[in-house]
């Protein structure tokens, strides 16, 4: 935690972070519609404003430096390490990318990551046979792709807590909220009944962990 080097003003770095996370999600989602891109310029917005503070600028450094240094004088908060908020403030003394949070974080990173492809996958195959998608992720929620956003945007926020960040992640939840209910007005105009049968069985977001009805009637 007491690294001398500063890690800031590292604008390349900014640069390439927020390039590649933001193509591997493209890569995942694949946007189409118009609230497909809503969801991923919302997102990739969280991604930016994330890697600006962890190697540009670390304006939430700045703004909390004389709370930090009066309770951690010890710290350089300067250096990288000790970004990682959450485990420098609860006593991490380790390499902090060894840290419970940090791999906690990877863990919310990962299966969000891997809910947004599945889910991509389930929805093509359902679209090209102008089904409902109701298999795969789609069995135990509605809306998959964006809790998966949701767990990503999540999982940064324990690897590298932001002013900015925290500000925008309850932001952009209620935004995935109202896109999943402009997407579910749009389905049961398409699908009528059998989307307000998939409504009743399937919740939101939260799955349920129980074996989901026969959709053969779907």
């Amino acid at each position: 935690m007491n690294d001398a080097s500063p890690a800031y003003g590292l604008w390349g770095m900014v640069f390439v972070n927020s390039a590649v996370f933001i193509f591997f999600a493209f890569s995942f989602f694949k946007p189409k519609t118009p609230r497909d891109w809503r969801s991923f310029s919302g997102f990739s917005a969280f991604i930016v404003a994330l890697f600006a503070e962890m190697y540009g600028f670390p304006l939430t450094i700045y703004f909390m430096s004389g709370w930090l240094q009066s309770h951690y004088p010890g710290v350089n908060w300067l250096s990288h390490d000790a970004g990682h908020l959450l485990e420098t403030l609860f006593g991490w003394k380790a390499n902090p990318h060894l840290g419970p949070f940090h791999i906690l974080s990877f863990i919310f990173i990962g299966g969000g990551f891997i809910l947004i492809s599945t889910s991509w996958h389930a929805l093509y195959e359902a679209q090209r046979r102008n089904e409902l998608a109701v298999t795969g992720p789609y069995a135990r929620i509605r809306h998959p792709q964006y809790v998966g956003f949701i767990l990503v945007m999540f999982g940064f926020l324990m690897q590298w807590p932001t002013i900015l960040t925290l500000a925008m992640f309850p932001v952009l939840v209620w935004m995935y909220v109202r896109l999943a209910h402009a997407e579910e007005r749009d389905s049961r105009a398409a699908f009528a009944e059998a989307y307000v049968r998939y409504v009743e069985d399937v919740p939101g977001f939260i799955p349920k962990f129980r074996t989901p009805r026969s959709r053969s009637a779907l």
